[in-house]
């Protein structure tokens, strides 16, 4: 089973699945998912809302931290979380690039741009990662 369908099947039953959130494409140092923007995701207003982008992101960058961790041994935690939300999503789909910037033991850091189907950005994340040792 390849990492991208290991964390599409993991998230069955999840807010991921909620979301419409899937993983598309993975690298040593990278991961990339979808969400559309649709009634699940919009606010009262009609646009994409800032917390269904801040779920991607996040979705995006933990999932990529749990392709790089022996999760016999590991939990991935959120740990801390900041956006920039610089356009709307109206409609079609948005998608999450994770770039890795820092790899340590128990700290892992990622980037994470969110842009909509013509490639216009939508919100720029970074992600902090925390690496439990599981008792």
């Amino acid at each position: 089973m390849t990492l991208i369908d290991h964390l599409n099947h993991m998230c069955k039953g999840t807010l991921v699945e909620h979301l419409g959130i899937k993983f598309t494409e993975s690298g040593d140092d990278f991961l990339k998912a979808s969400m559309p923007v649709d009634q699940r995701t919009k606010q009262p207003m009609g646009i994409l809302h800032g917390g269904a982008s801040l779920a991607l992101a996040e979705t995006v960058g933990s999932a990529a931290s749990i392709g790089m961790v022996d999760m016999e041994k590991y939990n991935v935690v959120g740990m801390q979380m900041t956006a920039n939300h610089v356009g709307p999503g109206i409609n079609g789909h948005v998608h999450a690039h994770a770039t890795l910037i820092h790899k340590g033991t128990r700290t892992h850091i990622w980037d994470i741009l969110i842009t909509d189907d013509s490639g216009k950005k939508i919100s720029v994340c970074r992600l902090t990662n925390m690496i439990i040792e599981k008792n």
